[in-house]
């Protein structure tokens, strides 16, 4: 998306804002980390667009099916809404990684995608993820990227080198998306 649009927060759901419990079957099972909701309402507040950007291999797999997925997802949606955050949008690779789709991250084909359909200005906006893939498919878009990493290391044990922020939680994150400049 050109400059223009409007600046987004990009980010991967399980590890990032959900515990990840491998692959994600039962809603009962969803759990928000630690400030991530406290984290979106004051980023909504700041101007920013929500939107996940998320592989879900197990999918494709044949572990999750797409009603388990979907099951997955409408907690999660609900257990934001219940803590005061509304999602802009949320867009999810299926495929298994030997596919070989432009939608699983480190592809970026899922921020492309929801910046052309939501009118984003990817320049303006974070990708925020907890592993070496979201952050090289956040630069690959073009926008400035953040590791979630309270350890200090991708957990994918990929290297957090090519991030713009390593934040040790999502008090962190925020603190460094708002220094950064709030949305015009």
């Amino acid at each position: 998306m050109a400059a223009g649009g409007d600046a987004a927060i990009l980010f991967d759901r399980d590890g990032t804002l959900i515990e990840d419990v491998g692959y994600p079957r039962d809603p009962a099972r969803v759990r928000l980390l630690d400030g991530a909701a406290e984290a979106l309402v004051q980023l909504g507040r700041a101007g920013f667009r929500l939107v996940v950007v998320s592989n879900q291999s197990g999918i494709g797999r044949g572990l999750v099916t797409a009603e388990e997925a979907q099951a997955v997802h409408e907690r999660f949606v609900s257990e934001l809404e219940r803590r005061g955050v509304h999602l802009d949008g949320a867009r999810y690779c299926p495929h298994a990684p030997d596919v070989g789709c432009d939608c699983r991250k480190p592809a970026p084909g899922l921020l492309l995608a929801a910046a052309d359909e939501l009118g984003l200005d990817l320049e303006a906006s974070f990708m925020i993820g907890d592993k070496a893939a979201d952050v090289e498919a956040g630069r690959r878009a073009g926008c400035r990227t953040i590791l979630l990493a309270p350890d200090g290391s991708a957990s994918d044990g990929g290297s957090p080198d090519g991030a713009d922020h390593v934040a040790r939680s999502w008090t962190d994150a925020l603190g460094f998306v708002l220094g950064s400049g709030t949305p015009a």
